[in-house]
């Protein structure tokens, strides 16, 4: 069985740029930010065993870019929270010996659609059969069912859900890579447009082009790489269901549910120990779910944590301090820069460094709580 911090991320980095990068191909993000992790571990496309990426491009294209000739890939698509997948598959892939160096990319080009395809529903897939011709299209219109009976039934207003928006964006003003720093107050984000009732612009994700990557190997080797090693404790993945109009309960994601404490329980840790969080916030209530199904306060009680200012710099659990998918870039799919500015904080690197951090969990979404992978990081080995 795999150990506490037995596995150890090693190489972590962002493409050279990330906001509106028309000159680069969605391959060529994954590249560079491939090669910027390379670069900074010393590694050679010879020296990865194991490639993971989630389309539209396929490991197959990804190694033979790059020049690498794998033992082990993984293709696993979930939407945005597959490289937290990614992570904990790598992981018990080199555990079971499979692999010994293995490298996670990811590369979207969101914004300018450079060999973008669009991703509407098929038409015989259920989403296209029982949402679609119903008019809900896309996330902005999909992910406020749930969140309509959330508000209902744990008196969440629109002040409440425009705080995060807020504090998100405290977060971002210490970040000189956020594509949006300027300060926003409760009334700016409640007065910008309107996009599907309740989310308006602030509210929403940002779409932006960048890339990033991982590369993972067990820890007994971290003292071979240049770069400070930030450990594994413990992972967690689940799915639900592709069609949010059919999740058990719009109050509490499921998946969010068996994930989190998942990894949370391998990890061996109390929530309390938590120094760094990091909840994929696609939208603003997304936060407030991973609090709550996460257990790291009661449910309805995330509006009210919020509010008191427990996320914000300063506050005792500092949350999504790169500035979020919300501030800081949203590609289409955001969990590989939740992940990077958890391993910035371990390695004690990030902009806005929470002093003495010690354990970062990172949690993610994929589609509309269809799915959900979760990370504990720690700076210190078990």
């Amino acid at each position: 069985m795999l150990s506490r911090g037995e596995i150890a991320i090693v190489g972590a980095a962002e493409s050279t740029r990330i906001g509106a990068v028309p000159e680069m191909s969605q391959i060529m993000l994954h590249a560079d930010a491939a090669l910027n992790a390379m670069a900074e571990t010393g590694l050679k496309p010879a020296d990865i065993d194991g490639v993971a990426c989630v389309g539209p491009m396929m490991p197959q294209q990804i190694a033979h870019y790059l020049g690498i000739t794998p033992k082990w890939v993984d293709g696993t698509g979930v939407g945005g929270c597959s490289f937290m997948l990614h992570v904990r598959h790598a992981a018990a892939a080199i555990h079971a010996g499979y692999a010994n160096t293995i490298l996670i990319t990811h590369g979207e080009s969101g914004k300018s659609r450079i060999n973008a395809t669009p991703r509407p529903p098929e038409p015989e897939s259920l989403n296209g059969q029982f949402e679609a011709p119903f008019g809900p299209f896309g996330p902005p219109t999909l992910f406020p069912i749930p969140v309509l009976r959330y508000m209902k039934t744990y008196g969440v207003t629109h002040e409440d859900l425009a705080m995060v928006s807020v504090v998100t964006r405290e977060w971002a003003g210490k970040n000189p890579r956020a594509m949006f720093r300027d300060p926003i107050t409760v009334d700016d984000v409640l007065n910008s447009r309107m996009i599907a009732y309740p989310f308006r612009i602030l509210q929403c994700c940002l779409v932006t082009d960048g890339g990033g990557a991982l590369i993972l190997t067990k820890s007994d080797r971290a003292k071979d790489f240049p770069t400070k090693p930030v450990y594994i404790l413990g992972t967690g993945e689940s799915v639900e269901t592709t069609m949010v109009s059919q999740m058990k309960d719009f109050t509490s994601s499921s998946a969010f549910r068996v994930a989190g404490p998942t990894a949370i329980e391998a990890a061996g840790i109390d929530r309390k120990d938590v120094d760094h969080l990091m909840i994929y916030d696609a939208f603003a209530h997304l936060p407030m779910y991973g609090l709550e199904d996460l257990g790291f306060v009661r449910r309805g009680e995330a509006k009210d944590f919020i509010r008191e200012g427990h996320t914000r710099p300063g506050g005792k659990l500092p949350l999504n301090t790169n500035g979020g998918g919300l501030s800081y870039t949203h590609t289409g799919m955001y969990g590989m820069f939740a992940l990077q500015e958890s391993v910035r904080q371990m390695r004690g690197t990030a902009p806005a460094q929470v002093p003495g951090a010690k354990i970062s969990v990172c949690h993610g979404v994929g589609g509309m709580f269809s799915a959900s992978g979760t990370v504990v990081f720690s700076n210190e080995r078990p």
